[in-house]
């Protein structure tokens, strides 16, 4: 039996895998199960299998990006899905793992390329953040939300979800009429925007994307609120002044480990003395690992997902106090599922875009990062943090009352 057979054989348990490999030979893996999909994909060449049995993640992604592993039952949401659904976080497997060799040199390599300074900062963001408007508008929501929504039930629009998102994270912020917010990391401003329409504050949006900044700025002119809402293209660490509250939806994710303390550090410093903080952030459900190569190679170079851990470890020591944690299990799971739909009905404008190579990738992308959090280690932190204990109620309860008038 060839070596990739032996591979897909001990991950394929639960549903099926019919393999046509290059030499027309046909094997098939798992047994039928209704919760699992049946998938049939077809190896152009044998360099497919070798690289997939190279490192599993980067090969496999490659080699359905430039169409020498093709699905012909299914497609590539069913392939990984399959894949890792018959290896969930929970049963403490993941047995995809490296030899203790691969992952020191892993180890070693991701934590040099995690040194974000600034300059590579704004590199890294561009070469995601910046490409075609067009793209973000054919599958993300009206808002341009893009980060974890919030479904209050799984059936709920992207719309609906994304909506509900910002209710969730203002309400946590204790917002009061005429206070200023800073906005780390403000997208497309749809957050910033929000947060003004819906408490009258005064808020700065920061960002290192010049194409997110030029839209943010549109918005804020067109709406009328360009003297309320600004936004600046500059880095967090070269901000001065002073904020009521602080919000960083979906940007912690490219600061990098080496920068954590500096990151809290500098925001505890830019609130004022009864000074609030939400943060909002991808995560592991585990403790401290390593981006793997495809996603630092192709979607986020310098992005690594934090362990609750290094997030709370980072902040001790600057006597900024953590309010309150929440963990998103599933609500990026649902999110990513939904700009998956949209970016397959989509297929035609962004090959027309850019072509049918990125297209693969972009789809590749959002179907690992959904399994991700239906049955890998990923979920989303809601952090919140003070400046002092009793500038917040002592109960939760304030933020399910805010939560329902701001969604009512």
């Amino acid at each position: 039996m060839a070596l990739i057979d032996l591979f897909l054989a001990k991950r394929v348990k639960r549903g099926t895998l019919t393999v046509h490999h290059a030499d027309g030979k046909t094997v098939r893996f798992g047994t039928a199960d209704p919760r699992f999909p049946d998938v049939t994909i077809r190896f152009t060449d044998t360099s497919a299998a070798n690289g997939i049995l190279r490192d599993p993640g980067l090969g496999a992604a490659e080699a359905y990006m430039d169409g020498r592993m093709v699905i012909e039952q299914g497609d590539i949401r069913d392939l990984v899905r399959l894949l890792t659904a018959n290896d969930p976080w929970e049963a403490g497997a993941n047995g995809l793992a490296a030899s203790p060799l691969r992952r020191a040199i892993q180890a070693v390599t991701h934590r040099i390329g995690r040194v974000n300074m600034a300059r590579r900062s704004k590199r890294n963001v561009a070469h995601h953040y910046d490409l075609s408007d067009r793209l973000y508008d054919l599958f993300l929501d009206s808002d341009r939300q893009y980060s974890c929504a919030y479904y209050a039930s799984p059936g709920n629009t992207l719309e609906q979800a994304q909506s509900d998102k910002k209710a969730h994270i203002a309400a946590k912020l204790a917002l009061e009429p005429g206070m200023t917010v800073l906005d780390i990391g403000c997208g497309w401003g749809g957050m910033a925007l929000y947060l003004h329409q819906h408490t009258g504050a005064d808020v700065l949006g920061i960002t290192l994307s010049e194409e997110q900044l030029k839209v943010a700025r549109r918005r804020a002119q067109e709406a009328g609120v360009a003297d309320r809402v600004k936004f600046e293209l500059i880095d967090y660490r070269h901000l001065t002044g002073s904020f009521d509250r602080i919000v960083s939806v979906g940007m912690f994710e490219h600061v990098g480990p080496a920068h954590y303390k500096t990151f809290f550090r500098k925001c505890r410093d830019l609130l004022t003395e009864d000074g609030v903080m939400l943060l909002h952030t991808i995560g592991r459900a585990g403790g401290p690992g390593v981006t793997d190569k495809w996603t630092t190679k192709y979607i986020f170079p310098g992005g690594y997902n934090p362990a609750l851990s290094e997030i709370i470890s980072a902040n001790e020591g600057l006597r900024f106090m953590v309010t309150d944690v929440e963990v998103l299990r599933l609500h990026y799971g649902y999110t990513l599922d939904d700009w998956y739909d949209r970016t397959v009905a989509a297929r035609e404008q962004i090959i027309a875009l850019y072509d049918e190579r990125f297209f693969r990738m972009w789809q590749f992308y959002l179907a690992g990062a959904s399994a991700a959090f239906h049955f890998g280690g990923l979920v989303n932190y809601q952090v919140q943090f003070a400046r002092n204990r009793h500038v917040l109620p002592i109960t939760r309860d304030y933020m399910i009352e805010t939560e329902r008038a701001f969604r009512g």
